[in-house]
């Protein structure tokens, strides 16, 4: 018995929902390494240990939802309204509050109001606003995309040409120092991604938007067949990504 086509392929990729940040859908069609330092645990650690916190850029509040125990005061920020109904959703369990805030916006709290400030993947971080919102003494905690993010699925779509920017961990670390956080731990892993049909391929480029900016079946069908087609002969489409994880301390 033959699978689906091409075509059934593109459409069924083409109308799975992109809100949030779960990846649920993938589950036997595409699979992703997880880092070895476990970030989900160390967020609910450090969320264990604290008595305020912020976790920015939450997505639909997955991750965050996960932790064993809330501190007192629980607060996140997300800047796609559909993702922020989400969190709400996901995190009143929690007594979480979410607010609707730019990526790159000032924050919209007095200084020093949390003794913990996280993010996971966040699309870019704003030292200054992470420095001034921590106290004294207090804990940041990330876990970041890079220095490279399926550059293998770039060049399949947009050429082995396309210029890259990897994200550069160092240099998240030295912005950090400049802000006035003391980096404590900065860890980095390399990935492997296998992509088990061309579905899941559209899917995931919907859903990671910087992988091809401005991206459509449309657009690209070509290229997608290759791809189809790639996966037919090899059985995946394999690539790499890579995360680093960063922990800093606020010390004056």
């Amino acid at each position: 018995m033959t699978g689906p086509s091409f075509e059934e392929l593109l459409a069924e990729g083409a109308s799975v929902p992109v809100d949030g940040w779960d990846f649920s859908w993938f589950t036997g069609r595409a699979s992703e390494e997880r880092p070895a330092w476990g970030y989900s645990g160390l967020l609910s650690d450090r969320m264990g240990r604290a008595k305020s916190a912020l976790d920015l850029q939450t997505g639909g509040g997955e991750v965050l939802a996960g932790i064993a125990r809330p501190p007192a005061r629980l607060v996140a920020t997300e800047s796609w309204p559909p993702n922020a109904v989400l969190a709400r959703r996901a995190l009143a369990p929690l007594g979480a509050t979410v607010h609707e805030v730019a990526d790159d916006a000032p924050l919209p709290f007095p200084e020093e109001s949390f003794d913990l400030v996280t993010s996971r993947h966040p699309t870019v971080v704003v030292w200054p606003e992470v420095a001034r919102v921590l106290a004294p003494g207090g804990r940041y905690l990330s876990q970041e995309v890079g220095p490279w993010t399926a550059p293998e699925l770039t060049r399949a779509v947009l050429g082995d040409d396309v210029a890259l920017r990897p994200r550069a961990p160092r240099a998240a670390a030295s912005a950090a120092e400049r802000a006035g956080l003391e980096v404590t731990d900065l860890r980095t892993q390399a990935l492997r991604l296998e992509f088990c049909d061309v579905a899941a391929v559209v899917h995931y480029l919907r859903k990671v938007v910087w992988i091809v900016p401005g991206f459509s079946v449309e657009r690209y069908e070509p290229q997608l067949r290759a791809i189809h087609e790639r996966i037919r002969a090899e059985g995946a489409f394999v690539a790499h990504t890579g995360r680093f994880l960063l922990e800093a301390t606020r010390t004056g």
